[in-house]
């Protein structure tokens, strides 16, 4: 059985779902309440389709061309260490996006499913975290089902961003963001040690 709060907190992280209020918020502000409904529910729809795609065929893709899941965690640890730096750093992933979110029309696919919802690092979580030699059939569930869980999550904040950034605002959003990315920068330390420690047989 898989630890499911370290499996939550993970990928709360990596989805980062209060993150994404601000960005909903922007590139919605056109919309009646009854059509910003529906993008949420598209937005995260295809989330999920994205992101069981990868917990499916994320690694049979790895093993036909001949990567082994090793360097592919060391890898996956570093991007997902610069993409935590990113968080903590540069611009946080609510400000980023939203320019993204004001210069597009699609508003459900992007720049909300992607790259707010099923980012870079949520996909990577994905294959990481349900990889065959090290999880079996059941823990693949229960860790697709807590992934599902943090998309409902972030659902349900959309459906209630105005409430929720009225009271958070943009900058409590920015930090909360941060947060995120020092926990997942930790997170990816760790995958990148454990994989070393794998591959070199230490």
């Amino acid at each position: 059985m898989i630890d499911l709060v370290s499996t939550f907190v993970f990928f709360f992280a990596v989805i980062d779902p209060i993150g994404t209020i601000p960005v909903f918020i922007a590139a919605t502000s056109r919309f009646e309440a009854k059509e910003k409904r529906i993008i949420a529910l598209k937005a995260v729809l295809a989330a999920a389709a994205i992101l069981i795609f990868f917990v499916v065929a994320g690694e049979p893709i790895l093993t036909a061309i001949d990567i082994p899941l090793t360097a592919f965690t060391i890898a996956g640890g570093i991007v997902l260490f610069l993409f935590a730096l990113t968080m903590i750093f540069g611009e946080s992933k609510p400000e980023e996006e939203i320019k993204l979110a004001t210069n597009n029309h699609e508003t459900a696919i992007f720049p909300l499913a992607v790259p707010s919802i099923a980012g870079p690092g949520a996909m990577l979580a994905a294959v990481l975290q349900t990889e065959n030699d090290k999880f079996n059939l059941w823990e693949q569930l229960e860790t697709t089902g807590v992934m599902l869980s943090v998309l409902l999550i972030t659902l349900l904040l959309m459906l209630a961003a105005t409430w929720v950034h009225r009271f958070i605002g943009n900058s409590g959003a920015s930090i909360i963001s941060r947060v995120m990315g020092l926990i997942l920068a930790s997170v990816a330390v760790s995958m990148v040690l454990g994989g070393i420690k794998e591959y070199f047989a230490i």
